[in-house]
């Protein structure tokens, strides 16, 4: 409301910024929330608790007298503190991900755990609390954690194939993050419906159908007769239409080690 009203007209803008002279270098107003913009509410909150000094001193204008009931009080503003900084974690990992010019995918999963872990904190420090302000932000927490679990929920062997390779495919990550989900549930591991053996076993059935079925047998063209020189020499494919190295040959140990047990064993989890 503070907000609104403070910015509604030239004359009121000009006597905030009034407040701020000589106090700062560069005078802001505050700003309103954006429901469809990311991070919004805590740039809202972030901005009011910056410039609650000048707001208490442009409510002393006798004019805005009727005002003053809206200020926030000390309490209330002990809640906000507390709510930005449930929100700060959230604005990181946004940031991160749009920001960064590299590929995160391979981030996905281990940026939602570490949001899951954030959220499960919160819910901790505030269970046991009695405070109705308390309450109301723990009961939020816990909603949308339930959000965040719906659409985790959809990453499974069958519809978040994508990501689970990903994933495993990251040589600093691999099946650790799984394995941390099964000794937070008290699961074994090893267990037929473990989230490691399950997620596991798809990758490996998703390479063997996707990549090795596809590339077992690559036809290689006939290299055309290059014209000798110092510089080059002539070369021809072989007669078999193969040459001597070819990459996707699985038929000697490769394809041994390509198989479920020997991926299993040769690497590190």
């Amino acid at each position: 409301m503070l907000a609104v009203l403070i910015t509604l007209t030239p004359g009121l803008r000009n006597e905030f910024i009034d407040c701020q002279e000589a106090k700062v270098r560069i005078a802001v107003f505050p700003i309103m929330d954006v429901k469809t913009r990311w991070n919004s509410k805590l740039e809202l909150l972030e901005h009011a608790y910056r410039l609650r000094e000048f707001t208490r001193e442009w409510l002393q204008n006798p004019k805005y007298s009727e005002y003053r009931p809206l200020f926030t009080t000390h309490d209330e503003w002990t809640i906000v503190k507390y709510v930005m900084e449930v929100f700060r974690p959230f604005r990181y990992w946004t940031l991160w991900m749009s920001k960064r010019p590299t590929v995160t995918l391979h981030h996905v999963i281990t940026v939602y755990n570490d949001m899951f872990d954030h959220m499960d904190g919160v819910m901790r420090a505030l269970a046991k609390k009695m405070t109705q302000w308390k309450e109301d932000l723990f009961f939020a927490v816990k909603l949308a954690r339930q959000k965040l679990s719906k659409y985790y929920t959809e990453v499974t062997p069958t519809t978040g194939m994508l990501l689970i390779s990903a994933h495993i495919l990251d040589p600093f990550r691999k099946l650790r993050s799984f394995r941390k989900w099964h000794k937070g549930l008290d699961i074994n591991p090893q267990d037929e419906t473990s989230y490691t053996t399950q997620y596991q076993e798809a990758f490996l059935k998703y390479v063997e159908n996707e990549y090795c079925d596809k590339h077992r047998s690559v036809r290689v063209n006939k290299l055309e007769t290059v014209p000798s020189s110092n510089l080059i020499p002539s070369a021809t494919a072989s007669g078999s239409y193969q040459s001597s190295f070819d990459p996707y040959d699985l038929s000697s140990d490769d394809e041994e080690f390509l198989t479920r047990n020997n991926v299993a064993k040769t690497t590190p989890g």
